[in-house]
């Protein structure tokens, strides 16, 4: 279960080796092949409890690089299986993450890689926009988290501007550049967190 990811990603660097060759009447010849209008879902190999799910208006692969070039792109979720008090399965999967993003790019190993991204943490209702460059891009890792150069997060009980911020899906902080950041906590909160929706506390 663990290689589900790069086996859904060697399926498709194998779909875009069979259609490398047929001609496309281009002028350039090209070593990938190009969708348009995809539903897509990556299983990420090192998060085998989680399953990302996009819809992208192109989805270029490029195997001699091993990666995936997502354009378009919306409805951007990750969704993990459910477990109970005990911590056992049950059977059950529930929305933790919501992504936007102008593109993404996926690696061989299921990183994925943008210059922006939003990430909404369901649970804390929690808005975490993120901000990078060529250089350094906003990267989402599988089975970790998430990092950017830069990084704003907004919940009904905690605000933050931050500069080299890892963050993990659990909303908790991994490392951060402690110079050139800020946090802002709330004892006395107007909002709360409920079922994924913030209200009036």
């Amino acid at each position: 279960m663990q290689k589900t990811g790069l086996y859904a990603l060697a399926g498709i660097t194998l779909f875009a080796l069979v259609f490398a060759f047929v001609p496309t009447g281009r002028s350039e010849a090209g070593t990938g092949v190009t969708l348009s209008g995809v539903e897509l879902r990556l299983y990420p190999s090192r998060d085998p409890d989680a399953v990302w799910r996009f819809k992208a208006t192109q989805v270029a692969s490029e195997p001699l690089q091993s990666r995936t070039v997502l354009s378009g792109l919306s409805g951007g979720q990750r969704v993990v299986k459910e477990k109970d008090a005990r911590n056992r399965y049950t059977g059950r999967t529930v929305l933790d993450a919501r992504l936007s993003a102008p593109d993404l790019t996926i690696d061989g190993q299921d990183n994925m890689t943008t210059r922006q991204a939003r990430i909404t943490l369901v649970k804390e209702c929690a808005d975490i926009d993120l901000t990078g460059h060529d250089q350094t891009p906003v990267r989402i890792e599988g089975g970790r988290g998430f990092y950017a150069p830069v990084a704003k997060v907004r919940s009904p009980f905690l605000n933050g501007d931050y500069q080299k911020l890892q963050m993990s899906f659990d909303f908790n902080i991994e490392d951060v550049d402690d110079k050139n950041s800020v946090t802002f906590s709330y004892l006395d909160t107007t909002e709360r967190c409920v079922n994924g929706q913030r209200v009036k506390a």
